[in-house]
């Protein structure tokens, strides 16, 4: 397989060269647009937040082009560098049985890689957040929040990734079946439980307590058809940024929808009941389930080329493994199937952007348009979010629609603007 090792080199290549052309694009973008508030947010979004926005987005992305180069170099440098050859010979002299070796040997590389990504996240939390208003993290509470994160990674993953690697170990050349079972139902478990008994360990969600918004809400929730144990939560988004969003998550009775009280400070209650409309919108639309679906189907395809390639010994010698190990065989696919999908990144933004487009066409029909597009708006100016960013970069990794496209389009739902 050394054609593995040419296609892998020129893979990264490839993605690293494309994401720091397109993150300059992006840049020139937001600077040339940087003195001019484009014309349907005059009057709406002042020439100073354009301004702070366009050096927010540099900021940002700026950053993230150091760490892609940081990143190409970890790649290589754990696979075809012998990182990952190196722990798995120093692991291997203490003498310990599978999983239990395995699974250290995956331990210390996930370590590994949240150390590297560890500078960019501080620098990004108290450096670039910070410098625009937006970091209200102290450090006491930020490690307290990576202290929890690997608790939390140890308990819920480490079952998980024990039961893996003893499947590989003792089930036959169909483990990965069998391995598939279990992550689904690790899968569903988790996305189940997460809203009620894993996110309250970081924030508190509180039922909504103004009276004249609850009864509004309830209402708009009865007319959607939208049945859950509480339904709407307010989360103190606040304890860690002035950032303000909403979303959808959970499934069965744990399913609901979560306003950041930095975003219920500054919009009205019609445009909350129009932002809440949107958010319906994903639940009726049955998005959260597509994409489940996707996931347990690619998870399903991307298990069985991982038990080809594991009883296959020139797939580890070509990625820089001398010794092969169901750990290896792990770690490897972790880092290098990344690097052959980036490409289909485009794909998944675009059916992203389509579900947003179709929630809020739902918003449209249940609420007022208008009132969207103006939370929308107020959301844009006060998270600093680009209004002019590059076409290219933005169909690529962008989840929404692009301001302009997002808000011209809400206009024309709004009756009588046709």
């Amino acid at each position: 397989m050394q054609w593995l090792t040419w296609a892998f080199l020129i893979a990264v290549t490839a993605e690293t060269l494309t994401r720091l052309w397109l993150g300059s694009r992006q840049i020139a973008a937001v600077q040339a647009h940087r003195n001019e508030v484009p014309e349907p947010f005059r009057g709406q979004v002042a020439l100073a937040d354009q301004q702070k926005a366009a050096d927010y987005t540099t900021a940002r992305v700026r950053m993230g082009k150091y760490a892609t180069v940081v990143e190409a170099f970890v790649k290589l440098g754990l696979t075809l560098g012998g990182g990952l050859a190196g722990v798995d010979s120093l692991w291997r002299q203490s003498g310990l049985g599978e999983p239990w070796r395995g699974a250290l040997v995956v331990a210390t590389l996930m370590l590994i890689l949240q150390l590297v990504g560890l500078p960019f996240s501080l620098w990004r939390t108290f450096k670039i957040e910070a410098r625009f208003g937006f970091n209200r993290v102290s450090p006491r509470l930020y490690a307290l929040d990576f202290v929890k994160q690997m608790t939390l990674a140890v308990l819920l993953g480490g079952p998980l990734l024990l039961a893996t690697l003893a499947l590989m170990e003792r089930s036959g050349a169909r483990w990965w079946v069998w391995v598939w079972l279990i992550w689904l139902a690790w899968t569903l478990g988790l996305t189940w439980a997460a809203p009620k008994f894993i996110a309250p360990f970081f924030n508190k969600f509180s039922p909504l307590t103004d009276e004249s918004l609850k009864k509004r809400v309830e209402t708009l929730l009865e007319r959607c058809g939208f049945a859950a144990r509480g339904g709407v939560f307010v989360m103190d988004g606040s304890l860690r940024s002035a950032h303000g969003n909403a979303y959808f998550t959970g499934i069965g009775r744990n399913k609901r929808i979560v306003f950041f009280d930095t975003l219920l400070s500054r919009i009205e209650p019609d445009e909350i009941e129009a932002v809440l409309a949107h958010e319906l919108g994903h639940f009726r639309l049955h998005h959260v389930r597509q994409r489940l679906v996707v996931s347990v189907a690619m998870t399903f395809l991307g298990l069985a080329l991982l038990a080809w390639l594991a009883a296959q010994p020139a797939y580890y010698a070509a990625l820089g493994v001398p010794v092969p190990s169901n750990a290896m065989a792990l770690l490897l696919f972790i880092l290098t199937v990344p690097v052959f999908t980036f490409f289909a990144t485009p794909l998944l933004s675009w059916w992203s952007r389509r579900h947003e487009k179709q929630a809020d066409d739902f918003a449209a029909s249940h609420a007022d348009a208008g009132k969207l597009a103006a939370a929308l708006v107020k959301l844009f100016r006060d998270n600093a979010s680009t209004l002019t960013p590059d076409h290219i970069h933005s169909a690529f990794f962008d989840s929404h629609p692009p301001a302009l496209e997002r808000i011209g389009r809400l206009y024309t739902l709004v009756p009588g603007s046709r």
